[in-house]
């Protein structure tokens, strides 16, 4: 087996963790390269690295990529696999991992069910901005959403829409975000949208503390094309891509569509998306029950 490891800066608490997670993996004898980040990274922080072969932009021929660290790793991960839809295993060392399940603890379980194949990939649904500059550096896909927000605290901005070339509504609010199912946990859920299953064909547009309370979320299904044209006083906006962010000026023109390609995540048996709701938005924690 070959794997490929990308993680975000160690700390304190993730050394020793991130330190047992390479010991096992160099034990079992199994092919690795690391993202050349994170190699740097485990030698500012003297953890044992057994491993030589690192890599930038290029993912290697690998069987699975490995993100280690939070959910921002797992969306920073799927930037460097792109079309290749190789499976990604997140060992969640951050704090909620709702996208990386994995704990730590329970890796040398996880290797075992990767090595006798008793798992299962779920491919979730990436959105794709087209926008009239190159806002994103040439990476127009992403996970959980796309937003565009106002930049300062008194004015709100103005966001015209259309849905399939046709005339969906000006949103007069601090902004508006464009979520997919596996996004609707994320942004969208903390400013009233609603959880979507995984599996469902669908988009969810939601406002931001609209200024009309009668605009509410709206789920569409995921092959139409939304188009948005902004307008702000102080003539600039920020848009973002999943953990990717720039303030931009208001001229630019953005359309958000289905992407042509997916992402596989690795599910082990009995992790399932309604169980985590439960576990980690604690969904029925309740006296009464």
């Amino acid at each position: 087996m070959n794997i490929a490891l990308n993680g975000r800066p160690l700390t304190a608490v993730t050394q020793q963790p991130v330190a047992a997670l390479l010991q096992e993996i160099d034990r079992r004898r199994i092919g690795v390269w690391l993202s050349e980040g994170f190699a740097e990274n485990l030698n500012e922080w003297n953890v044992p690295n057994p491993f030589t072969n690192t890599y930038n932009r290029d993912l290697p021929e690998a069987d699975f990529v490995f993100s280690i660290g939070g959910d921002g790793t797992l969306l920073e991960t799927i930037t460097q696999v792109g079309r290749r839809q190789l499976p990604i295993v997140g060992i969640n060392t951050g704090r909620l991992g709702f996208l990386a399940t994995v704990n730590p603890v329970d890796f040398k379980e996880a290797l075992d069910l990767l090595e006798s194949g008793r798992f299962t990939t779920q491919e979730r649904v990436l959105l794709h901005v087209e926008n009239t500059q190159d806002v994103f550096g040439g990476v127009n896909f992403g996970l959980n959403d796309f937003c565009i927000t106002k930049t300062d605290r008194s004015s709100m901005i103005l966001v015209h829409s259309w849905l399939d070339g046709e005339f969906l509504n000006s949103y007069w609010a601090d902004g508006l975000v464009i979520s997919t199912p596996t996004g609707s946990t994320g942004y969208s859920l903390s400013v009233g949208g609603p959880v979507v299953l995984p599996q469902t064909a669908n988009f969810i547009i939601s406002p931001i503390s609209p200024h009309n309370l009668n605009v509410r979320p709206m789920v569409v299904r995921d092959m139409c094309r939304i188009e948005l044209r902004v307008e702000s006083r102080s003539r600039n906006c920020l848009v973002s891509l999943d953990s990717r962010s720039k303030v931009i000026d208001d001229t630019v023109q953005f359309c958000v569509r289905k992407e042509d390609f997916g992402v596989r995540l690795v599910n082990f048996p009995g992790a399932t998306f309604i169980e985590t709701l439960r576990t980690k938005l604690n969904w029925g924690l309740d006296v009464r029950n």
